[in-house]
């Protein structure tokens, strides 16, 4: 029996902040010696929300084992909120961005609380169904709002998300959420998701944890939304309708039901893939789609299933394997001595 090597917690999230801070200057580097040029730079960026966006839908979707649908109207409250407050007022960039995506990200929160309470008192098709009644029903707010710009849209936004910006935020959701899925709560969250009877009779408050999911996911949804409305400077009512939805519904599926490195991949790949497929205009979504159908039909799991990648266990397993590569050799090379002896 292997004994895992590097046991201590502190330890292993100094190793993640390490690896993290390594990416990045990576990044830095390659962005500044011009390897990647300008567009490929921008591109982080979506990425960047799409992951954010495909991780925080997927404690919900993956994790708790529901099928919300409206994901892209707590993208769009967190959108609206924090290109009005940048707006508003007149702070240092590297203040007016965070606290903006905060108070996206809590209003986002508090529209997820409000919706969550009698929506997740259903499930299946018919919270599927009810959510996306509720995004719908944001969408054609924002729409009618003379503060938001209305169909006209809202404009003049400060174009102030960077790759930096991106990837701190990306650092903290899937901190966040690796965090809460491996705790008590993450725990009794998964437990709704294998069996929600079975978990309400062992004393488990199920109500109060879908709540908590749903209101996390909305939340970092709605960071997300203010991510893309600084990336963009201008907002469209039309931009966080079903299809949005749907979009960010096919990252996570696509990426695998359950697992955080899986949505980090396939965001990533389904952003990218579309720019890639340029050259075939003319059949571009066609193969983007029917590359999806492939996926879908001989790894129906999603890409990586329920795995998620760690990089202390991994540490662990190549530390584990060298040690017993090396005791077999030790184990073969003792006899021979004894001889030569």
């Amino acid at each position: 029996m292997t004994t895992r090597l590097l046991k201590n917690v502190p330890f292993r999230y100094a190793l993640n902040a390490a690896a993290a801070a390594g990416l990045y200057i990576v990044l830095m580097i390659l962005i500044d010696t011009k390897v990647l040029n300008r567009y490929q730079a921008l591109m982080l960026i979506p990425i960047g929300f799409n992951i954010i966006l495909a991780v925080s839908l997927n404690l919900s979707a993956g994790f708790m084992g529901q099928l919300p649908l409206g994901h892209a109207g707590f993208m769009s409250v967190g959108a609206y909120t924090a290109a009005l407050f940048s707006m508003s007022v007149n702070l240092p960039t590297n203040l007016e961005l965070p606290l903006a995506l905060v108070l996206g990200g809590l209003a986002a929160a508090v529209f997820g609380v409000l919706i969550g309470l009698p929506a997740l008192r259903l499930k299946g098709d018919y919270l599927a169904i009810l959510t996306l009644g509720f995004g719908e029903i944001i969408r054609v707010i924002i729409l009618n709002l003379k503060f938001t710009g209305g169909a006209y849209g809202l404009r003049g936004i400060g174009r102030q998300t960077t790759v930096t910006w991106v990837y701190i935020f990306v650092l903290i959701t899937l901190f966040a959420l690796s965090t809460l899925i491996k705790s008590r709560h993450g725990r009794a969250i998964l437990s709704i998701r294998e069996d929600e009877i079975a978990a309400e009779a062992s004393g488990i408050p199920t109500t109060y944890y879908k709540v908590l999911a749903f209101s996390v996911s909305a939340a970092f949804a709605g960071v997300a939304g203010g991510l893309y409305a600084h990336y963009l400077s201008i907002l469209d009512p039309s931009s966080f309708g079903f299809m949005k939805s749907a979009e960010i519904l096919v990252i996570v599926v696509l990426g695998g039901l359950g697992s955080l490195f899986g949505s980090v991949v396939s965001a990533t790949v389904l952003t990218i893939l579309p720019e890639l497929l340029r050259g075939f205009a003319e059949y571009r979504m066609v193969i983007y789609s029917l590359l999806l159908v492939a996926v879908m039909i001989f790894k129906p799991s999603g890409l990586c299933g329920r795995y998620d990648f760690s990089l202390g266990d991994t540490l662990d397993d190549f530390f584990a394997l060298l040690r017993d590569k090396l005791l077999k050799k030790a184990i073969k090379e003792a006899p021979a001595e004894a001889e030569g002896k």
